[in-house]
């Protein structure tokens, strides 16, 4: 019932093209996903739009010499997470915003299941807990900074990883995952594996390595 008035309404308010382009981009959701936008039918657009937004101002993070560039568990993907959370809280209610990451994530799981990629690799437990993390933080930085200007949420949001106030996948210098004692993980421990040895560490891990050298 819920998803026939979703139909209608979604028929009711977006012209045809609009209809199309939308219907295209539903489709491509995890089943969390397109939940949610059932549920939240009216405010699936402007989410859909922050989400793009979020997203491209990310990859333009990956050249930023503040951070590492590393956008697969490194600091650009936390600020990506933690940025698409504050932008998110600031346009739509907090605990839809929350329900939206959530989602996400369970997608994640799905994906995992049909041995789908996101951003070119499978997820696992480890990243998800990561994501979950710098969502979290993200709506708390949304809510604290609801009024200013996005530049000036960027740079908080980079102040906050370069300080350690976010999370990542703990890397060597190459590159390499490597596990909560610093062994370095094959490639085999973790590939295709769900629960695996990778480890959550602060977003200056990376730094404080470097500087311990």
């Amino acid at each position: 019932m819920k998803f026939l008035l979703f139909i209608i309404l979604f028929s009711i308010i977006y012209p045809i093209t609009a209809q199309e382009s939308l219907y295209k981009k539903f489709k491509a959701l995890s089943r969390p996903e397109k939940c949610w936008v059932v549920w939240h039918p009216f405010i699936a657009k402007k989410t859909n739009q922050i989400s793009l937004e979020a997203r491209k101002l990310a990859n333009e993070e990956l050249k930023d010499s503040l951070l590492d560039g590393d956008g697969n568990g490194g600091q650009v993907d936390a600020f990506r997470h933690s940025l698409w959370m504050a932008m998110l809280v600031r346009e739509i209610r907090i605990k839809a915003a929350k329900k939206l990451g959530n989602a996400h994530e369970k997608g994640n799981y799905l994906d995992y299941k049909k041995h789908r990629t996101e951003d070119g690799t499978l997820p696992d437990a480890q990243s998800c807990q990561m994501d979950f993390l710098n969502n979290d933080a993200g709506i708390q930085i949304g809510i604290s900074l609801k009024n200013e200007t996005l530049d000036s949420l960027k740079t908080y949001i980079k102040n906050e990883i370069i300080t350690g106030k976010l999370w990542i996948i703990k890397k060597d210098k190459n590159g390499n995952f490597i596990n909560c004692t610093g062994s370095i993980l094959k490639s085999e421990d973790y590939l295709g594996k769900w629960e695996n040895e990778k480890c959550i560490v602060s977003s200056d891990f990376r730094k404080k390595t470097i500087n311990n050298q």
